[in-house]
């Protein structure tokens, strides 16, 4: 199964995410910035939510990736006030016709003093368990 890990982080939370899918799964984490050079089974998408949405770059890679090359996408992410990006990245992936997995990973991130800490050890040991839990290979 070819697998592709590829995230956006302003604060460096979501490569802290990044790098924990990464062990799981034995893949390199990249951003957005890179492309995607070849069909992929499964993507896990990396994004936060800023201002109520995900940032202009993540649309714009979503608006770049073809059903073709992209057979499901498997969200993770962080948040301080809404539940997840996961709906707001759903509709645009599905547009495009490309499946996105009812399974996501979400935890709280930091706003200002808010959640502060977060992701937190205990958000990243949860995103472990979770990536293993999808039993990829």
């Amino acid at each position: 199964m070819k697998i592709a890990i590829r995230y956006y982080s302003k604060t460096g939370h979501m490569k802290k995410m990044a790098d924990v899918v990464s062990v799981v799964t034995g893949v390199e984490a990249k951003t957005i910035d890179e492309s995607l050079t070849e069909p992929v089974d499964v993507l896990f998408l990396g994004s936060a939510v800023y201002a109520a949405g995900i940032d202009k770059r993540v649309k714009e890679f979503i608006s770049s990736l073809d059903s073709s090359n992209v057979k499901n996408v498997i969200c993770f992410s962080s948040a301080a006030i809404l539940k997840s990006s996961y709906a707001q990245v759903k509709e645009l992936l599905q547009k495009k016709g490309i499946s996105v997995d009812e399974r996501e990973f979400h935890c709280r991130g930091q706003l200002t003093l808010m959640h502060r800490g977060h992701p937190n050890n205990d958000d990243l040991q949860n995103l472990k368990s979770f990536v293993e839990s999808l039993e990829l290979a």
